[in-house]
């Protein structure tokens, strides 16, 4: 398969930058007194523009790293209509005042919650689902009421392009703005005082943007990732479960955030499990998965010959290949891996993998699996195949995770009543759906006077009355 390669973006003019932004600072005030009927037309026009470039995409995304049809549209177009379509039938309620309790030491007053844009936002995305990735924000921002900029991942020009005419066909550039480039770009965007920061990527990157946000105290989303781990006890249906992570853990070639990153199985279970999951490879890829168009590749040659590199180790250090482990330079080709027997210290113990590695450990009782998982940062994403609700109870009060998946992996991301994000290592704040319009919305707080208010009874000057009034508020209301 030959992947063609796109050119390093330029780096975007400083000045240019600050000319942008300064066009949106002034801006952003009047877009954020828009109405939900206006907001809503823009949605609907994005949801339009996505729907007729779906054969750009195609292109696009087979042209950066040879991904299938049918998986852009379930792992990038799908998702980013979705959102479209649940904002435009739950935005005027978002944006309408919410009603809150006024306690009763309070009478005579309301109070309530109002959703209002933070201002101007810069959107900072990766490569792994590029349209996901950055439109998917960009709903959330548009919703809420912002300005925009965005700096896409350099890894991805095909994508880049596509999304900077489905932009620019829509917004003018005080509203949302792209800027292409590598670090120095991203830099030159970080030193500016964004009112809202969402950023996608790595941890090592996300503190790097979280120390540039506190400069202006801006505040941040941060969309991480971290070592996702699937424990499969020895109640688990293997064949279900087998079936489920053959597709969740290859699925855009084991490049994703949620992306099933190792397995802690019930060493009763291991033999049993392993030759369904090889069956079930056979079947989504065949023999030769190097042939099969429905099998993508990985981004960059930089990200290729790590994997690369952490497989030859690996194998030196007496690791069990259980299949896969083949590789081809040209194209960027890893087959689907399932690898056992790792020694502790090893990368794909303790790095993130990002690619169709399955590093599979066993364990003989579910706190010892519990501990591994507890000795490493906090997860994006855990997974559990269990038909034992006791154990399922056991592994939830005892580990910590961003989101949960119980006999099923990654696709409860697609659910956008879950609010997405991570903990700590592996996140901070939350997108999708009412949880992403909050992240770009500053949550306002009214409160009404209406009738002589009660705590005037409580005012100097301090009399017996009001001692005993204030000794009864304190200790009754």
């Amino acid at each position: 398969m030959d992947l063609k390669k796109g050119s390093i973006p330029e780096e975007a003019d400083p000045k240019e930058i600050q000319r942008v932004f300064e066009l949106q600072m002034a801006y952003h005030t009047q877009l954020g007194a828009t109405t939900a009927r206006e907001r809503l037309a823009k949605l609907k026009q994005l949801h339009a523009v996505l729907l007729a470039s779906r054969p750009k995409i195609y292109q696009a995304m087979l042209a950066d790293f040879a991904k299938p049809q049918l998986e852009v549209d379930l792992s990038e177009i799908y998702p980013v209509l979705h959102d479209i379509r649940f904002a435009r039938k739950n935005l005027r309620r978002w944006m309408s005042p919410q009603p809150v309790t006024t306690p009763l030491v309070f009478l005579g007053s309301s109070s309530w919650v109002q959703y209002e844009s933070k201002g101007v936002c810069l959107i900072i995305s990766p490569w792994n689902f590029p349209f996901l990735l950055t439109l998917g924000p960009l709903v959330s921002a548009i919703a809420a009421g912002n300005t925009a900029i965005i700096k896409p991942s350099e890894y991805t020009p095909h994508s880049t392009a596509v999304m900077r005419e489905i932009v620019e066909s829509i917004f003018e550039e005080r509203e949302v703005a792209f800027f292409e480039g590598t670090v120095p770009t991203s830099n030159a965007l970080l030193a500016l005082p964004f009112h809202h920061i969402f950023f996608t990527g790595s941890p090592s990157v996300g503190k790097i943007v979280m120390a540039a946000a506190a400069k202006h105290l801006s505040s941040i989303t941060l969309e991480l990732g971290g070592k996702s781990p699937v424990f499969i006890d020895e109640t688990a249906h293997l064949k279900e479960a087998a079936r489920r992570l053959a597709f969740t853990k290859y699925l855009n070639n084991g490049q994703a955030c949620v992306s099933p990153d190792y397995i802690l199985i019930h060493e009763s279970k291991k033999a049993a499990f392993l030759k369904e999951l090889k069956a079930q490879l056979i079947k989504k890829y065949g023999t030769d998965p190097s042939k099969n168009p429905d099998y993508c590749r990985i981004v960059s040659e930089k990200h290729f010959l790590r994997l690369k590199k952490y497989l030859e180790q690996a194998n030196a250090q007496g690791a069990e290949l259980v299949t896969g482990g083949q590789t081809q330079d040209t194209d960027r080709y890893i087959a689907p891996t399932i690898i056992a027997g790792l020694q502790a210290n090893s990368p794909f113990l303790q790095e993130e993998i990002f690619g169709p590695i399955l590093p599979v450990v066993t364990y003989k009782n579910l706190d010892e699996a519990i501990r591994v998982v507890n000795e490493k940062e906090r997860p994006l994403s855990l997974y559990i195949y269990s038909q034992n609700r006791k154990n399922i109870r056991h592994i939830i009060r005892h580990t910590r995770a961003g989101g949960t998946a119980i006999n099923n992996s990654v696709v409860y991301f697609l659910n956008n009543h879950l609010p997405f994000g991570g903990v700590n290592n592996s996140g901070m704040g939350r997108s999708h759906g009412f949880a992403g319009f909050q992240a770009f919305s500053n949550q306002r707080a009214f409160y009404r006077q209406y009738l002589p208010a009660a705590t005037e009874l409580i005012s100097p000057p301090y009399t017996r009355f009001t001692l005993w009034l204030s000794n009864f508020v304190t200790k009754w209301l």
